[in-house]
Formats: structure tokens, sequence, C-alpha cells
């Protein structure tokens, strides 16, 4: 997989309802709870999933913000050369009670509303 080409689901726990400064996006509310955040690696799925996980990292993308006050307890991912993370974040949004906390984070690429979706408690 070091190489392979792919995208991928980020399910993150945020353990306490806290604002958060995204980039320039702004501050928001983000609510305790789980989140799936999908992204693309078409340049390696290894290295980008690698930074992700890391403590220690530039604050770069939207999603680099979040990890700072959350912690990622299951990855997913589809090697694959086609931009499937649309279609992947559609799924999650598509979930009973799935809703969108921060409009355009992590898809300023495309049209989707986000691509991090907040999941209710089961």
């Amino acid at each position: 997989m070091a190489k392979d080409p792919g995208v991928y689901q980020l399910h993150i726990r945020l353990l306490h309802s806290q604002q958060i400064q995204i980039g320039k996006l702004g501050t928001f509310l983000f609510p305790a709870g789980s989140y799936i955040y999908t992204g693309s690696a078409l340049g390696g799925l290894t290295a980008r999933l690698a930074r992700h996980q890391r403590d220690e990292k530039k604050l770069h993308w939207h999603i680099d913000y979040l990890l700072a006050h959350a912690r990622i307890e299951e990855i997913t991912t589809l090697v694959t050369r086609e931009r499937w993370e649309c279609a992947l974040n559609a799924g999650a949004l598509a979930w009973p009670g799935a809703r969108v906390i921060v409009p355009r984070f992590g898809s300023s690429d495309c049209r989707c509303a986000a691509h991090l979706v907040h999941l209710p408690a089961p």
C-alpha cells in the first residue's frame, strides 16, 4: 500500500464539545461524538494516513485542526486511482441523523457540502 493511490475515511471521536478554529473557515462549535472524514490520497495512502496519525505536524488541511482535539478510532481505505471520495462522503451523509457541522470542510475542490460528517450518538 506504500505508493498505492486511494481514498479513505477517518472515523474520529471528539470526547467533549468545543469551539475549534478551522484555518480560514473560522471557529465552530463541534459537538462531542463521532465524525467521519472522507479524503483522497492519489499520491499514496501510506504517507497521507501516517501524517494524519502524527501528533506533531504543521496545521495545513482542515482535518489537521480537528485532529489536534480529537482522535482517530478507525481508518477504512479503498485502493483506487478514481476519485471516489465524494461518493463515499455521500454515503456517510445518508446515515440517519448525519449532519454537516462546518460547511466546505475538506471539500474546497468539489461541490460537496463538506467532507466531514457528524454522526448521532448510537
